[in-house]
């Protein structure tokens, strides 16, 4: 029998640093977009998807996926942006089973007005922190990490605590 892993000192202090980071980071951001928009965080990122889809639509399911949140929860957060007039619901026409979601008129002129200011309040909390070394590793590091997260989801990783 083998005796549990545990992390160093190190890897604890930089564990929970980390764990601070994406804890308190997007605390930080939500704060702008809601004084600047009336957005949280999650919902300036589904509008920011959706216009980055062709015809600026997207199944919910896939939508659910990319900004990182279950469907359902997509499902009560974009009836409250249809209600802004910000997005509004389809059937999707190759497969009924399906609902897109497709950001409106409105939604994309909000985004367009809101992005400058998020996208400066990014630059000064994160990138301008750090060197361009430090953004190239942090990329790499994401990667690395997201690809194990990836395969644990698929069910082909090491399954074990942390």
């Amino acid at each position: 029998m083998t005796s549990p892993r545990r992390l160093t000192d190190d890897q604890l202090a930089a564990w929970r640093g980390f764990v601070k980071l994406v804890q308190t980071l997007p605390v930080v951001l939500e704060l702008q977009l809601q004084q600047d928009s009336k957005l949280s965080f999650v919902e300036y990122h589904v509008l920011a998807h959706l216009s980055e889809q062709p015809e600026r639509r997207l199944r919910m399911s896939e939508l659910a996926g990319l900004a990182g949140t279950e469907l359902s929860r997509l499902s009560h957060m974009v009836t409250r942006l249809e209600k802004r007039g910000f997005v509004r619901r389809e059937p999707d026409p190759g497969n009924g089973r399906y609902t897109r979601a497709i950001l409106t008129d409105a939604g994309f002129a909000h985004l367009a007005d809101t992005a400058p200011r998020h996208a400066g309040r990014v630059l000064d909390m994160f990138v301008d922190v750090l060197d361009p070394d430090e953004l190239r590793t942090l990329h790499r590091i994401s990667d690395k990490v997201l690809a194990r997260v990836d395969r644990e989801r698929s069910g082909t990783g090491n399954r074990g605590p942390v």
